[in-house]
């Protein structure tokens, strides 16, 4: 648990300053020796305490600007964060339309190999047919001259060229079915050729996928790796503020210190609160104005000696 700095400057005010004001000697320098050694120390402290303020004030604009260049930063970091996470949630949608559209085309592509097999297969059953119609004519030919007979025999045949007919009408089934065996061919073949063409361009698709997944991976662990760089400065950051207001508060304890020497010499000292380190070091300022002038006074109503 963090102790207040009221608390803190109690403590350590308690620890530096004495129990007891010791009484100063009057017996063993001079009064103008002593007022020249407090103000020869006075200056000392004024100039340390100027410097320490100084080195605080830069110091802390520093800080101050590098703590708002960091926050600009976390503020690019996250900006590019989300635009990543949409990025790959725009990826993850188009991937899933594009499986879809495949799955969709291959199952297309499977309706019209089977269509094509069905097809094959009633056109290798119209082929047997065919031969057998063919083998049938060629056992009958030898009988050509027997049809007169047979017309006689068989009352659906009246004529001769009804048998011709019949004839002529199974040639044109053959040249049909033909013609149907060359359609349903170059189909296939045209099927053959779009499944392929798909299939060519699936593996294209996925491969693209693949390499963007990598290039998505590597910019992930560097955006990781950037976080975590930044992450190391902001502690060290913190380290420095600690050490920075360590020292800032023995700086105020030194005021402190010369303030509570500068009430020992006065009548009436000022009611400053404890937290008034600006108002302390007036004071210390003002009672080194006072010994000069003390001092000065004192130079000028020195009797000149006798010659």
């Amino acid at each position: 648990m963090a102790v207040p700095w009221e608390e803190y400057f109690r403590l350590a005010l308690q620890e530096k300053l004495p129990a007891k004001i010791p009484e100063q000697s009057v017996d063993h320098f001079p009064p103008v020796l002593r007022l020249l050694e407090k103000r020869q120390e006075l200056a000392d402290a004024d100039r340390g305490l100027r410097a320490q303020k100084e080195v605080f004030q830069t110091r802390r604009a520093a800080l101050k600007e590098r703590w708002e260049q960091l926050e600009q930063k976390e503020q690019e970091v996250k900006g590019s964060f989300v635009r990543f996470d949409k990025f790959l949630q725009d990826t993850e949608a188009r991937r899933n339309r594009a499986l879809r559209r495949a799955a969709q085309e291959r199952l297309q592509a499977d309706r019209r190999e089977a269509e094509a097999l069905r097809l094959r297969a009633q056109f290798e059953e119209l082929q047997r047919e065919r031969a057998r119609l063919q083998c049938r004519l060629e056992r009958l030919e030898p009988c050509a001259r027997l049809l007169g007979r047979v017309l006689e025999q068989l009352p659906e045949f009246q004529e001769v060229p009804e048998l011709v007919a019949r004839f002529d009408g199974l040639v044109d089934m053959q040249a049909a079915l033909r013609l149907t065996e060359r359609q349903r061919l170059a189909e296939l073949e045209e099927a053959r050729a779009r499944l392929q063409r798909l299939r060519d361009a699936g593996q294209s698709e996925l491969l693209g996928q693949g390499q963007q997944r990598v290039q998505l991976l590597e910019r992930l662990e560097a955006a990781r790796e950037r976080t975590l760089r930044w992450e190391s400065k902001w502690i060290q950051i913190q380290n420095t503020g600690a050490e920075k207001t360590l020292l800032l508060g023995r700086a105020r304890i030194a005021a402190l210190n010369l303030f509570q020497l500068v009430c020992r010499h006065k009548t009436h000292p000022p009611a400053l609160d404890i937290e008034d380190t600006e108002g302390q070091l007036e004071q210390v300022k003002l009672f080194i104005l006072d010994l000069s002038a003390m001092l000065a006074s004192l130079g000028q109503a020195k009797p000149t000696p006798a010659c």
